[in-house]
């Protein structure tokens, strides 16, 4: 079946820090249950970082100074088929928490600070490990 939809999606998503732990949301739609940094799509004509803002504060009420782009990464999923249904790239920034407190809306059903230690058992969403990992790197050497 063919299908209209125009691949890859442009997405953001925020890498969010405060006392050496990581911002995570638990999502609430598909994939639910996954965690991941918050983000989504940017709309038509908004600048990366400021989508990348905004879905930070409709998923958690927070805000953040953002440093600099961790990286870009892809989100890829096809069907029993062998046919694309998803292929995200995501724009992913740095930055330090605000001095809000996280709260789940939107698309979260849980929103926390994590110890990047105590990942394990979690279920995590694609290139997430990856990206704490270099983020951790990164603010240690600036």
């Amino acid at each position: 079946m063919a299908t209209n939809r125009q691949f890859p999606t442009l997405g953001v998503s925020a890498c969010i820090w405060r006392n050496d732990k990581v911002l995570l949301i638990q999502r609430a739609k598909p994939p639910v249950g996954i965690w991941a940094f918050p983000g989504g799509h940017v709309e038509p004509g908004e600048r990366l970082e400021d989508a990348a803002a905004r879905e930070l504060m409709e998923e958690t009420g927070m805000t953040a100074a953002f440093s600099q782009l961790l990286g870009l990464y892809d989100v890829i999923r096809r069907d029993d088929a062998g046919i694309l249904t998803v292929h995200y790239v995501i724009a992913c920034y740095l930055g330090l928490a605000g001095p809000e407190m996280p709260v789940a809306a939107s698309d979260a059903m849980s929103a926390s600070f994590v110890d990047p230690e105590h990942l394990s058992g979690m279920a995590l969403a694609p290139n997430i490990s990856e990206a704490i990992r270099k983020a951790k790197t990164m603010l240690t050497q600036s």
